[in-house]
């Protein structure tokens, strides 16, 4: 994955986003803040796009999707839910 990439899913996926030493990505749901990301800086950075693909808790096809824009923020949101990592409004006490 270059950065390119990467900077694309964390436009796509509207993520707060802090240069420092890396440059760090997180998604906030509702507040809460359910996946975090990072790259180095520079536009010649190699990314593991495994590590990438785990920290945002979707599968291949799923990081495949949201890299070429056939994945939307809305079922990202929707993948998550089913895996369990957020709660919908709907399944909320």
């Amino acid at each position: 994955m270059n950065v390119r990439d990467f900077d694309r899913v964390v436009n796509k996926l509207d993520m707060e986003t802090k240069d420092s030493k890396h440059h760090h990505a997180w998604f906030v749901y509702e507040g809460v803040t359910v996946a975090r990301t990072k790259r180095s800086h520079g536009n010649n950075k190699f990314i593991p796009e495994d590590k990438i693909r785990k920290q945002l808790h979707v599968d291949q096809q799923q990081f495949v999707g949201l890299q070429s824009c056939t994945v939307s923020k809305a079922e990202y949101v929707q993948i998550l839910i089913d895996k369990g990592i957020i709660q919908s409004n709907s399944t909320k006490h």
